[in-house]
């Protein structure tokens, strides 16, 4: 249940290419890195220049770079390319730095355990919100996303809560890019944002029931790192048919805001 991966480079064609500060190379190979999902074993120089929208030979030289500077590993046998170290102590450096995930993981567990379903707290990344905490009730259905997976922006509830809580011009941007790749579905997501953030202005949270995947449902609430002011969401989701609507409106939903609340107010003591 991951998301399906989406064309990356064509953002560094637009505004940002234009601006003199900006270095396309470095946004570049940027996007060869983030082209990585936490499901893939290895990838090619085709497979990664599909996924960023860049030509071939521009990924060729990029992956001979990163490979260089130890970001990539390139395998002769599959003739591919997986993360290498370098990445991963970045990723790990990061995570640890993060007392959100402190704060916030045995607020989560409980909710997990009471639910039976998985509470997860999420950041965002271009038209993706990237778990950095999650948790699982006993449950053996409980969706099986960890650290590191994707999910989409606008169709979750994860994605539609942190949306939900950015000002309109922190907002705006993240759309555009979600109407440039999915110009055909746009109208039906344009449809459920925009009736997400009624919900979130009357309940405190957004729900997706069905709107990601068919049999999926989940509640999302942001959150805001008072000392750093870095926008966040959770959502607790899980098989649809054990988290019927009047579930999450009723319970689940007002549970969450209670812990998104107490993990700022507990941030904001530290």
């Amino acid at each position: 249940m991951t998301e399906t991966p989406e064309t990356q480079g064509e953002e560094t064609q637009g505004e940002e290419a234009q601006d003199r500060q900006f270095v396309v190379a470095l946004s570049r190979g940027l996007d060869v890195l983030r082209c990585f999902r936490a499901n893939d074993s290895m990838l090619g120089n085709q497979e990664i220049a599909s996924r960023t929208g860049l030509p071939k030979p521009t990924v060729s030289r990029l992956t001979y770079t990163l490979t260089k500077l130890g970001y990539l590993h390139y395998s002769e046998r599959f003739a591919k390319y997986e993360l290498g170290t370098a990445v991963l102590s970045l990723g790990y450096t990061a995570l640890a730095s993060m007392d959100i995930r402190h704060v916030a993981r045995p607020l989560m567990q409980e909710l997990a355990d009471y639910s039976d379903v998985a509470v997860s707290l999420g950041s965002h990344d271009q038209t993706s919100m990237i778990y950095i905490e999650s948790c699982r009730g006993k449950g053996a259905l409980t969706i099986r996303l960890s650290v590191g997976s994707r999910i989409p922006v606008a169709t979750t509830a994860m994605g539609r809560a942190y949306l939900a809580g950015l000002s309109e011009a922190q907002r705006t941007p993240i759309l555009d890019q979600v109407k440039k790749r999915h110009p055909d579905d746009w109208p039906r997501i344009k449809l459920g944002l925009e009736k997400a953030f009624r919900e979130y202005g009357q309940r405190g949270f957004t729900m997706s029931v069905g709107d990601w995947q068919s049999d999926v449902h989940a509640v999302g609430v942001a959150l805001t790192h008072p000392a750093t002011g870095v926008p966040m969401a959770l959502n607790c989701g899980g098989a649809s048919f054990l988290l019927p609507r009047e579930r999450l409106e009723g319970d689940l939903g007002p549970r969450l805001v209670e812990v998104a609340r107490k993990i700022e107010a507990a941030l904001g003591r530290r």
